[in-house]
Order: structure tokens, then sequence, then C-alpha cells
């Protein structure tokens, strides 16, 4: 059989259940990351001759991770209603602040001390999972613009996971340069790394990302005689703002993730209450579902392809310590002192979801210099990511539904089941 016409059936099934499937799952246990991760497995289980291990294919792995996180982003931040302040997002600084570098360095120790890992590898370790997954956390995010589907614990974990992927590449370039340089050196290109890797790629991509928001802004909603681009109505333009935040930021040598996020929010801020905000986050969320499927898959078939063959019982011990102390902790000493319920803080603190961002971390690292041991971290990595994937997704609809009862008054359905 032509190979050509599977390809075509399997990408029609593919976009079928892209649709429908997240309809299907509303009402049980079990995400869509589950189910792509679990057919991934059983589909590459029955072919012979192909593995999609990314550690064969890094360039592809780095390019396909990083295109789904870039659009997941923009789509986080035009969905967020709440305007910018420091103020209102108070939650969200504490995750960021204290929880993700707490995460860093618990995870770090763990990998150095436990694994053995060198410093270089441990900290990457910490970098790449540190950081709440964008694509995977959608079922603990706020609903869609106008849907007022944006209580303190959905917002709060949305803008984290806007945030912290672009926030915690600092700490994965100090981890290449010091297995680049050596940490002997560190006197020598830590300068360095505090002045270009921290202070000015910060500072492009929330600049760049900043002002290119604005410009489209402007060009959407208030560009004089009726020439707007809100008024072509295709949510496709989320893509061009996707990939001109992302491109000009690069080229400017700063962090790309973190000009996307601020550009989607900078959008939804020049013009809060246009419809055309919920066609651009609608497009966003397709795209992204497709892509995130096809991902899923793929790695249900490196698992089925070996990439845990690596674990030991140390290993294994050391993801339950990621997923069930070092986020949970960290998280819950982050929100010390806040007026949340500690129903709330202890969510906040439990649904840190490592997803797909810690894919990209480590294959661009991989693909920038050599690691020691690189298949066991892959495979550490690779543990994280399902097991993350299978808990929160069980548990993210009892204990969302669990919140919105509690903020509810009696009688009163919740939005998702008003229809």
């Amino acid at each position: 059989m032509d190979p050509y016409i599977l390809v075509l059936v399997a990408a029609g099934l593919l976009i079928l259940l892209v649709a429908w499937l997240p309809m299907v799952l509303r009402e049980l246990p079990l995400s869509l990351p589950i189910f792509c991760v679990v057919a991934g497995f059983g589909g590459f289980s029955l072919v012979e001759g192909f593995t999609p291990d990314p550690m064969r294919f890094p360039v592809f792995t780095e390019h396909l991770t990083e295109l789904v996180v870039i659009v997941a982003l923009t789509g986080a931040g035009v969905k967020l209603d709440r305007p910018f302040s420091f103020r209102n997002w108070g939650a969200t600084w504490r995750l960021l602040a204290v929880a993700m570098p707490l995460s860093i360095l618990g995870i770090a120790l763990v990998g150095h001390w436990l694994l053995g890992f060198g410093l270089a590898s441990a900290l990457l370790l910490g970098a790449a999972l540190a950081p709440t997954d964008p694509v995977l956390a959608a079922d603990v995010q706020v609903g869609p613009p106008g849907s007022g589907e944006e209580d303190e614990v959905r917002f709060a974990l949305t803008a984290e996971a806007g945030l912290n992927d672009g926030l915690s590449f600092p700490f994965v370039n100090l981890a290449i340069a010091a297995a680049t340089l050596g940490a002997g050196g560190f006197r020598e290109w830590g300068t360095e790394w505090l002045l270009t890797d921290v202070v000015w790629k910060l500072a492009a991509g929330l600049g760049v990302g900043w002002v290119v928001g604005r410009g489209l802004g402007w060009l959407m909603f208030h560009v004089p005689n009726r020439a707007g681009l809100a008024r072509t109505g295709d949510g496709f333009l989320a893509l061009g703002i996707t990939f001109l935040a992302y491109g000009i930021t690069e080229i400017a040598h700063g962090y790309g993730f973190l000009a996307v996020f601020v550009a989607a929010v900078a959008v939804r801020d020049t013009e809060r209450e246009h419809d055309f905000h919920e066609r651009l986050h609608d497009f966003s969320e397709q795209i992204e579902r497709l892509l995130m499927m096809v991902l899923l898959v793929l790695l249900g078939g490196a698992v089925a392809g070996g990439l845990l063959a690596p674990l030991t019982w140390p290993d294994v011990l050391a993801v339950l310590i990621f997923v069930f102390v070092v986020r949970p902790v960290a998280g819950v000493v982050s929100l010390l002192g806040t007026t949340l319920p500690w129903q709330e803080r202890a969510t906040l603190a439990f649904f840190g979801i490592r997803g797909l961002g810690s894919f990209y971390y480590l294959a661009y690292a991989v693909n920038e210099t050599r690691w020691d041991r690189a298949e066991e971290i892959w495979a550490v990595m690779g543990l994280t990511v399902v097991l993350s994937i299978a808990l929160h997704g069980v548990t993210v609809t009892p204990v969302m539904r669990y919140l919105d009862r509690r903020r509810r008054p009696q009688g009163v359905l919740p939005l998702d089941e008003q229809a």
C-alpha cells in the first residue's frame, strides 16, 4: 500500500480526534494527553524498523517542541481577562520568584546527590523540569477570553506557565556554559552569562514582545479607515503574532518564549473586550492541540522504542521526588502568607505539570554541547513527563470541580455543566 495514502488516513484520523476527544473525555478522569501517549505506545509497538527516538532526531525534536510551545504561549496570553499589574498577579509572581528557583535547586540537588550527575547535568535537569508546561496545563488554565472562567487558581497557573518557560532559559544556558567551559572557570564566563543571558536576553524578550504586541494591537483594533486587522476575522493572525514576536526577539538575541507570551498579553491589553480575541484564542488552541497530539503520540512511540530503558531504581526514586516532593513543597513555600484558602494553595503547588517544554530545553542543550550520561537524562526526563501526564491528567477534573463547588452558590451549576 502506498505510504502516502497511509499518511493521509492517519492525518485524517488525527484531525478528527483532535476535535472529538476533548468533548468525549470531559466527563472522564482521563485527559487527552494520556490517550495520546497510550495510543502512540500501542501503535509504535506494532511497527518494526522505526522508533521516534529524540536522541536520534535532536534537531527535529527541538524545533517541533519549540513550535508547539510558542503557539501555546500565544493562546495563554490572549485568554487572560485580568489586566496586567504587579498587585493582581501576586500569586503568579510568588510562583515565579520563589517556587521556580526552589524547584530548580531541589531537582538539581537530587540529580547530583542521588543520581550522581555532574554540576552541569544536574543543573540542566533542574532548569528543564522546573517550568510548568503551557501545553499540557490547558486543563487547569483559564477559559476562553471573556468566558468568566478565571478564578485565582486557573489564572495563576496560566500566567505562571506563560512566563516561566522564558525565565528558565538563563539557567539552561548556565548549565550549557558549565558543561562547555567547565565550572572552574565561572569567574571568567560568569559575568558574561549574567550580563548577556540574564540581563540582556530577558530585557530583549520583555521589550520586543511588548512593542510587537502593542503595535499589532493598534493595527488590529485602532487603525483608522476601517482597515484594522481584526476586521478580517481571520484567527490565523495568531500565528502572525507568534512568529513575528518570536523571530524578531531571536534576531535580537533575546528569549523568544518570553516575548511571545508578553506580545499576546499586550495585544489583549490594547482592546480587552473585542470579540476577535476569541477567534485568535480558538485558532491557537486548535493548532496547539493538533501539534500536541502529534508530539505525544511520538512520545508514546519513543517509550515503546526504549526511551526509558536506561532507568535505574535511583532514577525512578528521583522522579517520584521531583513530582511528589520538590514542586509541591516549593509551591507551598512560595504561597506562605497569602490569603488564599489552603485548598487553593495546595492545588497551585501540586499542579506544576511537566511536559513538552522540558523536552525542548533538553533537545536544545543536547544540540549545543556534549553531555555525559545523556541517555539517562533523557530517560529521567521522559519518565517525569509521562508520570506527570498520568497523575495530573487523572486528578485535574475532580480537583478543579471540587474547587468550583466550593466557590459557587448552592444550586448553581458550573459553566461546563450548564449546557
